[in-house]
């Protein structure tokens, strides 16, 4: 059974006014009405505690390494990790809303990834350098609300960190299908024309997965 998991990276988790959300709910309700039947899970990163890189975590690394005993908080942030790792793993499909936060993603984003790009997990290291091991076939798409315009091959393109950074760090897990709904130019654009060109985008990829096969998820 296909498994869809919504990874909202926006502060306020839930709000009207934000452009990536409202495109979110509508790529939700598109793809529950061509798929009923798969399985969607949400995580709020900003709602869900989503251990950092810290004291506590580094440690933790360490004393597993060596099989030493693990204090109680790391043994509590290493738990956490476990479980964030796993249900990103269970998953075959990935769907990101998050807001552009100078030209990157939000913090809470960037420690997301650190739970999940993890060593024999979901990548590996071998001679010849790392190798994806998520190599089955699954899709992401990213959502990302902008006031600036980001398309026109300018300076804004260039700068542009979050989806350079996102699509490299998916395909060093071994997912090559990336792609991204720019709900972009609120601070220039007509909101009404931004929401309408991102649902088409979003109805547009919620329709073709729900025609897609799916993939075995390890």
């Amino acid at each position: 059974m296909e498994r869809v998991l919504v990874i909202n990276a926006h502060p306020r988790v839930v709000s009207a006014d934000s452009l990536s959300l409202q495109v979110l709910d509508h790529f939700i309700s598109q793809y529950r009405a061509h798929s009923p039947e798969s399985v969607l899970e949400q995580i709020d990163l900003y709602r869900e505690h989503v251990p950092a890189i810290d004291v506590n975590l580094l440690n933790g690394w360490e004393k597993l390494e060596t099989r030493e005993l693990l204090t109680e908080d790391e043994e509590k942030v290493m738990g956490r990790m476990a479980e964030i790792l796993q249900q990103f793993k269970r998953a075959t499909k990935y769907v990101i809303a998050m807001p552009l936060h100078n030209f990157n993603v939000p913090s809470r984003l960037k420690d997301y990834l650190d739970n999940i790009i993890i060593p024999q997990e979901t990548f590996r290291y071998t001679e010849s350098g790392s190798e994806g091991l998520l190599t089955d076939g699954r899709s992401v798409v990213v959502i990302q609300g902008s006031d600036g315009i980001y398309t026109e091959n300018d300076w804004y393109s260039e700068v542009e960190y979050s989806h350079k950074y996102l699509k490299s760090m998916f395909e060093f897990l071994g997912i090559t299908d990336y792609q991204i709904i720019r709900a972009q130019g609120h601070a220039v654009l007509d909101k009404k024309d931004i929401l309408d060109t991102s649902r088409l985008a979003a109805a547009e990829i919620a329709e073709r997965w729900s025609g897609e096969k799916p993939s075995e998820a390890g």
